[in-house]
């Protein structure tokens, strides 16, 4: 595995989180509970980025989720070792030796505890959030039928076309936020990524929701002082609560 600039960069959001800290499963969670009615069988589970659920930008995220009706759960995917924000733009920061102790296969197992748990407490219906590192396990948790739908934003780990190709085999319906600066899914991968699904080629669904301006990471770190970025930022959010409101 290896990361962009666009990665290890980053803008703390101001706010405060209005979720709870939950043992789901042995694993430990970020889980927002919205305040009105809803459907106690349905969840989102939002798999993040490098930086886990305790950054703040992720659980502002969650909370607005929760605030439009989904019940979402964000695992520690990382067994509380998720990387400060910041951390990797210093010298100090071993992030060869980070991955090497969190790779996408060691998080699977974490994230089939949480399932496991939510499945024991009555929950049938998973869609996935997945941003950045998170999106990889939102493909494999499709490609065997244990999601519903699946939403992206400036996905990394990715096998283009063949993930794709792969895709075309689920029932889930498919969501990607992309923007124009992406090392991990470029403009070529995203327009590879329509020639396979795009067209109405994939029956459940497909959307590619396109930001211009921005870069890798503005859906969940991105600046907010930047008009361009800030758009991004909140149109993907918008796009992808209809897309649950649509497929959840």
């Amino acid at each position: 595995m290896s990361l962009c600039k666009h990665c290890i960069a980053g803008v703390r959001w101001e706010g405060t989180a209005e979720g709870t800290t939950e043992n789901i499963g042995g694993i430990e969670c970020y889980v927002a509970t919205p305040t009105v009615e809803y459907p106690k069988n349905k969840a989102v589970l939002f798999l993040t980025d490098v930086y886990g659920p305790n950054l703040i930008n992720t659980q502002l995220l969650a909370d607005d989720y929760a605030k439009n009706g989904f019940k979402t759960i964000v695992p520690d995917l990382f067994d509380g070792d998720a990387i400060p924000l910041g951390a990797l733009q210093t010298k100090d920061f071993d992030a060869q030796g980070w991955f090497a102790r969190h790779s996408v296969a060691t998080a699977r197992p974490i994230v089939d505890k949480v399932l496991a748990a939510l499945k024991e407490a009555g929950v049938t219906t998973i869609a996935t959030s997945g941003y950045c590192y998170g999106a990889r396990l939102c493909f494999d948790l499709a490609f065997e039928g244990i999601s519903v739908a699946t939403a992206l934003a400036h996905p990394s780990f990715l096998q283009v076309p063949e993930d794709f190709e792969k895709y075309k085999q689920t029932n889930a319906p498919l969501l990607i936020n992309t923007c124009t600066i992406d090392p991990q899914f470029p403009l070529e991968s995203q327009q590879k990524a329509d020639e396979v699904l795009g067209g109405g080629q994939f029956a459940p669904g497909y959307r590619r929701a396109h930001w211009e301006g921005c870069t890798h990471g503005f859906a969940v770190r991105g600046s907010m002082d930047d008009p361009m970025t800030k758009a991004g930022k909140e149109g993907a959010f918008k796009t992808t609560v209809e897309f649950l409101m649509k497929h959840l």
